[in-house]
Protein backbone atom coordinates (compact mmCIF):
# COMPACT_ATOMS: atom_id res chain seq x y z
CA UNK A 1 0.00 0.00 0.00
CA UNK A 2 1.12 3.36 -0.75
CA UNK A 3 0.19 6.70 0.42
CA UNK A 4 -1.03 9.51 -1.89
CA UNK A 5 -1.89 12.98 -0.94
CA UNK A 6 -4.47 15.06 -3.31
CA UNK A 7 -4.62 18.84 -3.50
CA UNK A 8 -7.45 19.70 -1.79
CA UNK A 9 -8.77 16.32 -0.68
CA UNK A 10 -6.11 14.95 1.54
CA UNK A 11 -4.59 11.56 1.93
CA UNK A 12 -5.49 8.23 0.37
CA UNK A 13 -3.57 4.89 0.93
CA UNK A 14 -3.74 2.85 -2.21
CA UNK A 15 -2.72 -0.18 -3.46
CA UNK A 16 0.61 0.10 -5.72
CA UNK A 17 -0.50 -0.28 -9.44
CA UNK A 18 -3.94 1.49 -8.58
CA UNK A 19 -4.44 3.29 -11.91
CA UNK A 20 -5.52 7.01 -11.20
CA UNK A 21 -9.49 5.73 -12.76
CA UNK A 22 -9.46 3.90 -9.80
CA UNK A 23 -8.76 6.41 -7.68
CA UNK A 24 -11.03 8.76 -9.14
CA UNK A 25 -13.98 6.68 -9.11
CA UNK A 26 -14.18 6.73 -5.29
CA UNK A 27 -13.74 10.59 -5.33
CA UNK A 28 -15.85 11.97 -8.07
CA UNK A 29 -19.31 12.84 -6.82
CA UNK A 30 -22.29 13.80 -9.37
CA UNK A 31 -22.78 17.80 -8.40
CA UNK A 32 -18.73 18.14 -9.29
CA UNK A 33 -17.28 18.78 -12.13
CA UNK A 34 -15.94 15.29 -14.34
CA UNK A 35 -12.70 14.31 -13.18
CA UNK A 36 -10.92 13.44 -16.67
CA UNK A 37 -7.32 13.16 -15.70
CA UNK A 38 -5.00 13.88 -13.18
CA UNK A 39 -1.32 16.22 -12.77
CA UNK A 40 2.09 14.18 -10.96
CA UNK A 41 4.89 16.16 -10.39
CA UNK A 42 3.69 19.11 -12.50
CA UNK A 43 2.87 16.35 -15.22
CA UNK A 44 -0.18 15.28 -16.60
CA UNK A 45 -1.09 12.07 -16.96
CA UNK A 46 -4.02 9.79 -18.54
CA UNK A 47 -6.32 7.80 -15.64
CA UNK A 48 -5.35 4.97 -17.57
CA UNK A 49 -1.65 5.32 -16.06
CA UNK A 50 -0.58 3.67 -13.26
CA UNK A 51 0.31 4.70 -9.67
CA UNK A 52 3.75 2.87 -8.53
CA UNK A 53 4.89 4.88 -5.79
CA UNK A 54 3.65 7.43 -3.01
CA UNK A 55 2.96 10.68 -4.81
CA UNK A 56 1.25 14.30 -4.21
CA UNK A 57 -1.27 14.63 -7.13
CA UNK A 58 -3.43 17.18 -8.25
CA UNK A 59 -7.25 16.17 -10.22
CA UNK A 60 -7.87 17.70 -13.31
CA UNK A 61 -11.42 18.17 -14.15
CA UNK A 62 -13.84 19.99 -16.45
CA UNK A 63 -13.40 23.32 -15.27
CA UNK A 64 -10.00 23.94 -16.24
CA UNK A 65 -8.44 24.59 -19.32
CA UNK A 66 -6.56 21.12 -19.62
CA UNK A 67 -9.49 18.78 -18.94
CA UNK A 68 -11.75 21.26 -21.33
CA UNK A 69 -8.81 19.94 -23.77
CA UNK A 70 -9.38 16.18 -23.22
CA UNK A 71 -13.03 16.07 -23.80
CA UNK A 72 -12.82 18.20 -26.44
CA UNK A 73 -9.99 15.56 -28.02
CA UNK A 74 -12.23 12.62 -27.41
CA UNK A 75 -15.39 13.76 -28.49
CA UNK A 76 -13.85 14.62 -31.91
CA UNK A 77 -12.10 11.54 -31.67
CA UNK A 78 -16.17 9.83 -31.59
CA UNK A 79 -17.53 11.93 -34.50
CA UNK A 80 -14.81 11.41 -36.57
CA UNK A 81 -15.20 7.65 -36.09
CA UNK A 82 -19.00 7.70 -36.32
CA UNK A 83 -18.89 9.87 -39.89
CA UNK A 84 -16.64 7.03 -40.62
CA UNK A 85 -18.70 4.33 -39.62
CA UNK A 86 -21.95 5.85 -41.15
CA UNK A 87 -20.83 7.22 -44.31
CA UNK A 88 -18.03 4.94 -46.56
CA UNK A 89 -15.30 7.44 -48.27
CA UNK A 90 -16.01 10.59 -46.03
CA UNK A 91 -13.51 12.58 -44.69
CA UNK A 92 -13.83 14.68 -41.60
CA UNK A 93 -11.85 18.35 -41.31
CA UNK A 94 -11.83 19.80 -37.56
CA UNK A 95 -10.99 23.57 -38.94
CA UNK A 96 -11.14 25.77 -35.71
CA UNK A 97 -13.08 26.84 -32.55
CA UNK A 98 -15.88 29.16 -33.07
CA UNK A 99 -18.81 30.06 -30.87
CA UNK A 100 -17.62 27.92 -27.69
CA UNK A 101 -17.59 24.74 -30.10
CA UNK A 102 -14.98 23.32 -32.82
CA UNK A 103 -16.66 23.37 -36.46
CA UNK A 104 -15.62 20.89 -38.41
CA UNK A 105 -16.35 19.96 -42.41
CA UNK A 106 -16.83 16.66 -44.36
CA UNK A 107 -16.05 15.80 -47.68
CA UNK A 108 -18.54 13.39 -48.89
CA UNK A 109 -19.87 12.22 -52.66
CA UNK A 110 -22.61 15.05 -51.82
CA UNK A 111 -23.90 17.78 -49.07
CA UNK A 112 -24.71 16.38 -45.58
CA UNK A 113 -28.08 17.34 -44.87
CA UNK A 114 -29.84 17.45 -41.57
CA UNK A 115 -30.86 13.57 -41.66
CA UNK A 116 -27.38 12.84 -42.33
CA UNK A 117 -25.90 14.99 -38.43
CA UNK A 118 -28.75 13.23 -37.12
CA UNK A 119 -27.41 9.93 -38.39
CA UNK A 120 -24.06 10.53 -36.98
CA UNK A 121 -25.28 11.86 -33.80
CA UNK A 122 -27.36 8.62 -33.31
CA UNK A 123 -24.07 6.73 -34.13
CA UNK A 124 -21.88 8.88 -31.67
CA UNK A 125 -24.22 7.93 -28.66
CA UNK A 126 -24.43 3.95 -29.19
CA UNK A 127 -20.76 4.22 -29.21
CA UNK A 128 -20.80 6.49 -25.92
CA UNK A 129 -23.63 4.04 -24.32
CA UNK A 130 -21.38 1.24 -25.15
CA UNK A 131 -18.10 2.74 -23.11
CA UNK A 132 -15.80 0.99 -25.43
CA UNK A 133 -11.94 2.06 -24.01
CA UNK A 134 -9.51 4.03 -26.05
CA UNK A 135 -6.63 1.69 -26.38
CA UNK A 136 -3.06 3.67 -26.81
CA UNK A 137 -0.76 1.91 -28.63
CA UNK A 138 3.40 2.56 -29.50
CA UNK A 139 2.95 1.91 -33.23
CA UNK A 140 5.68 1.86 -35.62
CA UNK A 141 5.77 4.47 -38.38
CA UNK A 142 5.50 2.83 -41.38
CA UNK A 143 2.57 0.97 -39.89
CA UNK A 144 1.00 4.53 -39.05
CA UNK A 145 0.86 5.51 -41.91
CA UNK A 146 -0.79 2.16 -43.28
CA UNK A 147 -3.46 2.82 -40.88
CA UNK A 148 -3.74 6.82 -42.13
CA UNK A 149 -3.49 5.55 -45.80
CA UNK A 150 -7.01 3.18 -45.00
CA UNK A 151 -9.38 6.44 -44.15
CA UNK A 152 -7.43 8.78 -46.99
CA UNK A 153 -6.01 10.93 -43.93
CA UNK A 154 -3.32 12.17 -46.13
CA UNK A 155 -2.26 15.48 -44.09
CA UNK A 156 -1.26 12.83 -41.10
CA UNK A 157 0.68 10.53 -43.58
CA UNK A 158 3.07 13.84 -45.03
CA UNK A 159 3.58 14.60 -41.11
CA UNK A 160 4.94 11.79 -40.39
CA UNK A 161 7.80 12.45 -42.97
CA UNK A 162 8.73 15.08 -40.39
CA UNK A 163 8.79 12.95 -37.14
CA UNK A 164 12.09 12.42 -35.75
CA UNK A 165 10.82 9.40 -33.77
CA UNK A 166 10.72 5.76 -35.28
CA UNK A 167 7.52 5.29 -33.25
CA UNK A 168 3.88 7.26 -32.76
CA UNK A 169 1.50 7.04 -29.94
CA UNK A 170 -1.87 5.82 -31.90
CA UNK A 171 -4.72 5.83 -30.15
CA UNK A 172 -7.87 2.69 -31.01
CA UNK A 173 -11.12 2.78 -30.41
CA UNK A 174 -13.35 0.20 -31.98
CA UNK A 175 -12.13 -0.44 -35.26
CA UNK A 176 -10.50 3.51 -35.65
CA UNK A 177 -6.76 4.19 -35.32
CA UNK A 178 -5.99 7.53 -35.09
CA UNK A 179 -3.49 9.92 -33.79
CA UNK A 180 -4.38 13.49 -31.41
CA UNK A 181 -2.23 16.15 -30.03
CA UNK A 182 -2.47 15.12 -26.86
CA UNK A 183 -4.53 12.90 -23.86
CA UNK A 184 -7.86 11.43 -24.11
CA UNK A 185 -10.03 9.88 -21.76
CA UNK A 186 -10.12 6.49 -20.63
CA UNK A 187 -13.55 5.11 -22.61
CA UNK A 188 -16.16 7.00 -24.25
CA UNK A 189 -18.46 6.58 -21.64
CA UNK A 190 -17.15 9.98 -20.19
CA UNK A 191 -18.03 12.12 -23.05
CA UNK A 192 -21.78 11.90 -22.32
CA UNK A 193 -22.72 15.69 -23.35
CA UNK A 194 -22.38 17.55 -26.71
CA UNK A 195 -24.30 18.78 -29.36
CA UNK A 196 -24.24 19.22 -33.31
CA UNK A 197 -25.37 22.28 -34.78
CA UNK A 198 -25.54 22.24 -38.64
CA UNK A 199 -24.01 25.96 -39.76
CA UNK A 200 -22.61 27.27 -43.01
CA UNK A 201 -20.71 24.56 -44.89
CA UNK A 202 -20.11 21.81 -41.69
CA UNK A 203 -21.05 21.30 -38.41
CA UNK A 204 -20.04 23.10 -34.56
CA UNK A 205 -19.65 20.78 -32.39
CA UNK A 206 -20.23 22.03 -28.63
CA UNK A 207 -19.31 20.57 -25.49
CA UNK A 208 -18.76 21.60 -21.86
CA UNK A 209 -16.16 24.31 -21.50
CA UNK A 210 -14.37 25.28 -18.76
CA UNK A 211 -16.47 28.35 -17.57
CA UNK A 212 -19.67 25.62 -18.71
CA UNK A 213 -18.21 22.22 -17.05
CA UNK A 214 -21.85 20.39 -17.09
CA UNK A 215 -23.08 21.46 -20.29
CA UNK A 216 -22.14 23.25 -23.86
CA UNK A 217 -22.47 26.86 -23.41
CA UNK A 218 -25.24 28.48 -25.51
CA UNK A 219 -24.50 28.64 -29.21
CA UNK A 220 -24.16 31.94 -29.79
CA UNK A 221 -23.61 32.91 -33.55
CA UNK A 222 -20.34 34.64 -34.65
CA UNK A 223 -20.45 35.42 -38.23
CA UNK A 224 -18.15 38.06 -38.25
CA UNK A 225 -15.34 35.79 -36.64
CA UNK A 226 -16.51 32.77 -39.07
CA UNK A 227 -16.09 34.72 -42.03
CA UNK A 228 -12.21 35.69 -41.15
CA UNK A 229 -11.68 32.17 -40.13
CA UNK A 230 -13.56 31.03 -43.37
CA UNK A 231 -11.36 33.88 -45.40
CA UNK A 232 -7.96 32.89 -43.67
CA UNK A 233 -8.63 28.84 -44.90
CA UNK A 234 -9.44 30.16 -48.49
CA UNK A 235 -5.93 31.83 -48.74
CA UNK A 236 -4.47 28.68 -46.65
CA UNK A 237 -5.72 26.64 -49.51
CA UNK A 238 -4.77 29.51 -52.53
CA UNK A 239 -1.43 29.26 -50.86
CA UNK A 240 -1.19 25.28 -50.53
CA UNK A 241 -0.07 25.90 -46.94
CA UNK A 242 -3.32 24.05 -44.93
CA UNK A 243 -1.36 21.68 -42.97
CA UNK A 244 1.96 21.64 -41.00
CA UNK A 245 3.20 19.25 -43.45
CA UNK A 246 3.13 21.66 -46.11
CA UNK A 247 4.93 24.70 -44.56
CA UNK A 248 7.63 21.78 -43.69
CA UNK A 249 7.97 21.05 -47.48
CA UNK A 250 8.45 24.64 -48.70
CA UNK A 251 10.72 25.04 -45.75
CA UNK A 252 12.49 21.77 -46.91
CA UNK A 253 12.75 22.93 -50.27
CA UNK A 254 13.94 26.80 -49.69
CA UNK A 255 10.66 28.15 -50.97
CA UNK A 256 9.69 29.59 -47.94
CA UNK A 257 10.82 32.98 -48.23
CA UNK A 258 8.09 33.21 -51.34
CA UNK A 259 6.04 32.39 -48.74
CA UNK A 260 6.75 34.93 -46.28
CA UNK A 261 6.55 38.08 -49.02
CA UNK A 262 2.94 36.92 -50.11
CA UNK A 263 2.04 36.79 -46.36
CA UNK A 264 3.14 39.90 -45.54
CA UNK A 265 2.12 41.73 -49.01
CA UNK A 266 -1.06 40.24 -48.07
CA UNK A 267 -1.25 41.98 -44.35
CA UNK A 268 -0.17 45.60 -45.76
CA UNK A 269 -3.17 45.32 -48.52
CA UNK A 270 -5.55 44.67 -46.08
CA UNK A 271 -4.63 47.31 -43.65
CA UNK A 272 -4.61 49.84 -46.72
CA UNK A 273 -7.89 48.98 -47.50
CA UNK A 274 -9.25 49.05 -43.97
CA UNK A 275 -7.70 52.61 -44.13
CA UNK A 276 -9.36 53.50 -47.52
CA UNK A 277 -12.20 52.71 -45.41
CA UNK A 278 -12.03 54.57 -42.90
CA UNK A 279 -11.13 57.60 -44.95
CA UNK A 280 -14.13 57.37 -47.18
CA UNK A 281 -16.27 57.24 -44.31
CA UNK A 282 -14.70 60.08 -42.28
CA UNK A 283 -14.67 58.26 -38.87
CA UNK A 284 -12.59 60.79 -36.20
CA UNK A 285 -11.92 57.88 -33.40
CA UNK A 286 -10.44 54.36 -34.48
CA UNK A 287 -10.71 52.08 -31.92
CA UNK A 288 -8.34 48.99 -31.67
CA UNK A 289 -8.98 45.82 -29.32
CA UNK A 290 -7.70 42.41 -29.05
CA UNK A 291 -6.38 39.73 -26.61
CA UNK A 292 -3.04 39.56 -25.72
CA UNK A 293 -0.34 39.36 -28.18
CA UNK A 294 -2.69 40.04 -30.92
CA UNK A 295 -0.20 42.52 -32.55
CA UNK A 296 -2.11 45.09 -31.75
CA UNK A 297 0.85 47.86 -31.88
CA UNK A 298 1.92 47.14 -34.98
CA UNK A 299 -1.12 47.06 -36.32
CA UNK A 300 -1.93 50.33 -34.79
CA UNK A 301 1.44 51.77 -36.29
CA UNK A 302 0.72 50.18 -39.84
CA UNK A 303 -2.53 51.71 -40.19
CA UNK A 304 -0.98 55.31 -39.00
CA UNK A 305 0.95 54.90 -41.80
CA UNK A 306 -1.65 54.31 -44.48
CA UNK A 307 -3.60 57.02 -43.06
CA UNK A 308 -1.18 59.40 -43.70
CA UNK A 309 -0.72 57.92 -47.29
CA UNK A 310 -4.33 58.72 -47.82
CA UNK A 311 -3.66 62.45 -46.43
CA UNK A 312 -4.13 62.22 -42.92
CA UNK A 313 -2.79 63.24 -40.06
CA UNK A 314 -3.71 61.15 -36.89
CA UNK A 315 -2.84 61.26 -33.37
CA UNK A 316 -2.70 58.33 -30.93
CA UNK A 317 -4.46 58.93 -27.28
CA UNK A 318 -3.89 55.79 -24.73
CA UNK A 319 -6.31 54.33 -22.06
CA UNK A 320 -3.33 53.31 -19.85
CA UNK A 321 -3.13 57.42 -19.49
CA UNK A 322 -6.50 57.03 -18.04
CA UNK A 323 -6.53 54.50 -15.04
CA UNK A 324 -7.87 56.06 -12.29
CA UNK A 325 -5.78 56.13 -9.34
CA UNK A 326 -4.16 52.96 -7.30
CA UNK A 327 -6.39 53.34 -4.82
CA UNK A 328 -9.30 53.62 -6.76
CA UNK A 329 -8.48 50.31 -8.69
CA UNK A 330 -11.42 47.97 -8.41
CA UNK A 331 -10.74 44.15 -6.68
CA UNK A 332 -11.61 41.06 -8.69
CA UNK A 333 -13.23 38.30 -7.29
CA UNK A 334 -10.16 36.66 -5.15
CA UNK A 335 -9.61 40.27 -3.29
CA UNK A 336 -7.02 41.42 -6.02
CA UNK A 337 -6.51 44.55 -8.02
CA UNK A 338 -8.28 44.31 -11.52
CA UNK A 339 -6.57 46.34 -14.17
CA UNK A 340 -8.38 44.61 -16.80
CA UNK A 341 -11.70 45.89 -15.61
CA UNK A 342 -13.40 48.65 -17.46
CA UNK A 343 -13.99 50.29 -14.02
CA UNK A 344 -10.01 50.89 -13.71
CA UNK A 345 -10.71 53.08 -16.54
CA UNK A 346 -11.82 56.86 -15.63
CA UNK A 347 -14.34 56.75 -18.78
CA UNK A 348 -15.81 59.95 -17.38
CA UNK A 349 -12.83 61.80 -18.21
CA UNK A 350 -11.61 59.83 -20.87
CA UNK A 351 -15.31 60.26 -22.64
CA UNK A 352 -15.01 64.38 -22.08
CA UNK A 353 -11.51 64.58 -22.81
CA UNK A 354 -12.12 63.10 -26.57
CA UNK A 355 -15.36 65.35 -27.15
CA UNK A 356 -13.54 68.56 -26.56
CA UNK A 357 -10.85 67.42 -28.64
CA UNK A 358 -13.09 66.26 -31.61
CA UNK A 359 -15.05 69.72 -31.00
CA UNK A 360 -11.58 71.69 -31.66
CA UNK A 361 -10.95 72.41 -28.04
CA UNK A 362 -7.28 72.63 -26.22
CA UNK A 363 -7.20 69.31 -24.25
CA UNK A 364 -4.04 68.61 -21.55
CA UNK A 365 -3.98 64.53 -22.12
CA UNK A 366 -2.97 62.89 -18.98
CA UNK A 367 -0.42 60.38 -18.68
CA UNK A 368 -0.33 57.92 -16.03
CA UNK A 369 2.53 57.70 -13.81
CA UNK A 370 2.83 53.81 -13.13
CA UNK A 371 5.62 54.04 -10.50
CA UNK A 372 3.27 56.17 -7.98
CA UNK A 373 -0.02 54.79 -9.35
CA UNK A 374 -1.45 58.41 -9.83
CA UNK A 375 -2.58 60.01 -13.01
CA UNK A 376 -0.21 63.53 -14.22
CA UNK A 377 -0.56 66.15 -16.01
CA UNK A 378 2.19 68.02 -17.94
CA UNK A 379 0.77 71.10 -18.83
CA UNK A 380 1.24 70.68 -22.71
CA UNK A 381 -2.68 71.21 -23.69
CA UNK A 382 -3.03 69.91 -27.44
CA UNK A 383 -5.63 70.11 -29.87
CA UNK A 384 -6.45 68.42 -33.23
CA UNK A 385 -8.01 69.54 -36.73
CA UNK A 386 -10.43 67.73 -39.03
CA UNK A 387 -8.02 65.43 -40.83
CA UNK A 388 -6.37 64.01 -37.78
CA UNK A 389 -8.46 61.28 -36.72
CA UNK A 390 -8.09 59.96 -32.98
CA UNK A 391 -6.24 56.14 -33.01
CA UNK A 392 -6.99 54.24 -29.52
CA UNK A 393 -5.50 50.99 -28.59
CA UNK A 394 -6.58 49.09 -25.78
CA UNK A 395 -8.68 45.56 -24.45
CA UNK A 396 -11.83 47.73 -24.15
CA UNK A 397 -12.34 49.64 -27.06
CA UNK A 398 -14.91 47.55 -28.37
CA UNK A 399 -16.91 48.07 -25.26
CA UNK A 400 -19.88 50.79 -26.08
CA UNK A 401 -18.91 51.81 -22.68
CA UNK A 402 -15.67 53.43 -23.12
CA UNK A 403 -16.46 55.96 -25.56
CA UNK A 404 -20.55 56.08 -24.78
CA UNK A 405 -20.43 59.61 -25.03
CA UNK A 406 -19.17 59.60 -28.58
CA UNK A 407 -21.56 59.72 -31.67
CA UNK A 408 -21.70 56.13 -33.22
CA UNK A 409 -21.19 57.66 -36.45
CA UNK A 410 -18.01 58.99 -35.35
CA UNK A 411 -16.46 55.54 -34.60
CA UNK A 412 -14.65 52.64 -36.30
CA UNK A 413 -13.85 49.81 -34.52
CA UNK A 414 -11.35 47.16 -35.57
CA UNK A 415 -11.20 43.58 -33.67
CA UNK A 416 -7.40 42.85 -34.18
CA UNK A 417 -6.61 38.68 -33.28
CA UNK A 418 -4.17 35.71 -34.64
CA UNK A 419 -6.89 33.62 -35.69
CA UNK A 420 -4.63 30.75 -37.20
CA UNK A 421 -5.19 29.58 -40.27
CA UNK A 422 -2.75 26.62 -40.40
CA UNK A 423 -3.41 23.31 -38.97
CA UNK A 424 -1.24 20.27 -37.76
CA UNK A 425 -3.57 17.76 -40.04
CA UNK A 426 -7.16 17.39 -40.34
CA UNK A 427 -7.89 16.57 -36.89
CA UNK A 428 -5.67 18.81 -34.91
CA UNK A 429 -6.39 22.32 -35.08
CA UNK A 430 -3.68 24.68 -33.98
CA UNK A 431 -5.98 26.81 -30.95
CA UNK A 432 -5.63 30.54 -31.40
CA UNK A 433 -4.08 30.72 -27.48
CA UNK A 434 -1.24 28.10 -28.36
CA UNK A 435 0.09 30.83 -30.95
CA UNK A 436 -0.59 33.98 -28.65
CA UNK A 437 0.67 32.25 -26.09
CA UNK A 438 4.30 31.36 -27.63
CA UNK A 439 4.26 35.15 -29.21
CA UNK A 440 3.93 36.28 -25.74
CA UNK A 441 6.41 34.12 -24.10
CA UNK A 442 9.03 35.33 -26.57
CA UNK A 443 8.21 38.99 -26.52
CA UNK A 444 8.10 38.84 -22.36
CA UNK A 445 11.83 37.26 -22.79
CA UNK A 446 12.91 39.55 -25.30
CA UNK A 447 11.65 43.10 -23.62
CA UNK A 448 10.44 42.62 -20.13
CA UNK A 449 13.13 40.11 -19.22
CA UNK A 450 10.49 37.75 -18.02
CA UNK A 451 11.36 33.87 -17.82
CA UNK A 452 8.73 31.44 -20.42
CA UNK A 453 7.88 30.12 -16.54
CA UNK A 454 6.23 33.70 -15.33
CA UNK A 455 4.73 33.91 -18.76
CA UNK A 456 2.78 30.65 -18.86
CA UNK A 457 2.10 31.59 -14.74
CA UNK A 458 0.45 34.75 -15.68
CA UNK A 459 -1.71 33.07 -18.79
CA UNK A 460 -4.86 31.83 -17.21
CA UNK A 461 -5.13 34.75 -15.12
CA UNK A 462 -4.64 36.80 -18.69
CA UNK A 463 -7.43 34.63 -20.50
CA UNK A 464 -10.12 35.20 -17.79
CA UNK A 465 -9.70 38.63 -18.49
CA UNK A 466 -10.12 38.05 -22.04
CA UNK A 467 -13.27 35.99 -21.31
CA UNK A 468 -14.75 39.08 -19.58
CA UNK A 469 -13.47 42.01 -21.17
CA UNK A 470 -12.72 41.05 -25.09
CA UNK A 471 -14.42 38.15 -26.38
CA UNK A 472 -17.80 39.56 -25.76
CA UNK A 473 -17.53 42.58 -27.92
CA UNK A 474 -15.59 41.07 -30.49
CA UNK A 475 -18.76 41.36 -33.26
CA UNK A 476 -19.52 44.83 -32.44
CA UNK A 477 -16.58 45.83 -34.56
CA UNK A 478 -16.96 47.23 -37.67
CA UNK A 479 -13.56 44.96 -39.25
CA UNK A 480 -11.41 41.95 -38.03
CA UNK A 481 -8.06 41.78 -38.76
CA UNK A 482 -6.32 38.49 -38.42
CA UNK A 483 -2.98 38.90 -37.20
CA UNK A 484 -1.67 35.52 -37.86
CA UNK A 485 0.76 34.52 -40.36
CA UNK A 486 1.00 30.68 -41.70
CA UNK A 487 5.24 30.45 -41.48
CA UNK A 488 5.59 32.73 -38.03
CA UNK A 489 5.33 29.34 -35.64
CA UNK A 490 8.22 27.81 -37.61
CA UNK A 491 10.14 31.52 -36.57
CA UNK A 492 9.36 31.16 -32.89
CA UNK A 493 10.14 28.07 -32.77
CA UNK A 494 14.36 28.77 -32.17
CA UNK A 495 13.46 31.25 -30.37
CA UNK A 496 10.74 29.50 -27.43
CA UNK A 497 12.24 26.22 -27.49
CA UNK A 498 15.25 27.64 -25.32
CA UNK A 499 12.92 29.57 -23.00
CA UNK A 500 10.40 26.59 -22.37
CA UNK A 501 13.27 24.17 -21.62
CA UNK A 502 14.65 26.39 -18.50
CA UNK A 503 11.35 24.89 -16.76
CA UNK A 504 12.39 22.37 -14.45
CA UNK A 505 10.11 19.52 -13.72
CA UNK A 506 9.81 21.24 -9.88
CA UNK A 507 7.68 23.86 -11.14
CA UNK A 508 3.98 24.09 -11.60
CA UNK A 509 4.85 25.56 -15.43
CA UNK A 510 6.59 22.21 -16.66
CA UNK A 511 3.77 20.50 -17.77
CA UNK A 512 2.80 23.12 -20.11
CA UNK A 513 6.01 23.98 -21.45
CA UNK A 514 6.69 20.09 -22.25
CA UNK A 515 3.43 20.06 -24.31
CA UNK A 516 4.55 23.27 -25.64
CA UNK A 517 7.91 21.43 -27.15
CA UNK A 518 6.20 18.63 -28.37
CA UNK A 519 3.83 20.99 -30.64
CA UNK A 520 6.80 22.83 -31.59
CA UNK A 521 8.83 19.49 -32.70
CA UNK A 522 6.05 19.34 -35.70
CA UNK A 523 7.68 22.34 -37.40
CA UNK A 524 10.89 22.37 -38.98
CA UNK A 525 12.85 25.28 -38.18
CA UNK A 526 12.72 28.97 -40.36
CA UNK A 527 16.31 30.23 -39.07
CA UNK A 528 16.50 33.42 -40.81
CA UNK A 529 15.13 36.21 -38.69
CA UNK A 530 16.19 38.52 -41.28
CA UNK A 531 13.25 37.66 -44.33
CA UNK A 532 10.66 39.14 -41.61
CA UNK A 533 10.40 42.44 -42.47
CA UNK A 534 10.89 45.27 -40.25
CA UNK A 535 7.38 46.25 -40.43
CA UNK A 536 5.95 42.87 -39.80
CA UNK A 537 4.00 42.12 -36.91
CA UNK A 538 5.81 38.94 -35.90
CA UNK A 539 9.50 41.57 -35.20
CA UNK A 540 6.88 42.76 -32.50
CA UNK A 541 7.65 39.90 -30.53
CA UNK A 542 11.15 38.62 -31.78
CA UNK A 543 12.61 41.74 -31.99
CA UNK A 544 13.98 43.99 -34.84
CA UNK A 545 10.94 46.35 -35.51
CA UNK A 546 10.88 49.66 -36.97
CA UNK A 547 8.19 50.62 -34.78
CA UNK A 548 7.97 51.69 -31.16
CA UNK A 549 6.84 48.80 -29.78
Amino acid sequence: MINVSIKGLGQYEVEAGTTFEQLVQKIQKPENPKIVAARCGNVLKELTEEIKCACEIELVDLASSDGEKIYQRSLSFIMIRAAIECFEGIKVRVEHSLSKGLYCEFDYSRKLTHEDYETIRSRMMGIIERNEPFVKKSTSIEDAKNAFKLYHMDSKVDLLKYRESDYINLYECGNLKNYFYGYMVPSTGYVTTFDMIKYDNGMILMHPTKYSPFEPPEFVESPKIADIFNESERWGEIMEIPYVSNLNALTESGEHPELMRIAEALHEKKIAQIADQITKAGKRVILIAGPSSSGKTTFANRLRIQLKVNGLHPITVSTDNYFVDRDKTPLDEHGELDFESIDAVDVARFNEDLTRLLDGDEVDLPVFNFHVGKREFRNKPISIKEDQPIIIEGIHGLNEKLTSKIFKRDKFKIYVSALTQLNIDEHNRIPTTQTRLLRRIVRDNQFRGHSAKRTIGMWNSVRRGEERNIFPYQEEADVMFNTALPYELAVLKKHAEPLLRQIGQDEPEYGEAILLLKFLSYFKSIDEDELVPYVSILKEFIGGSCFDV
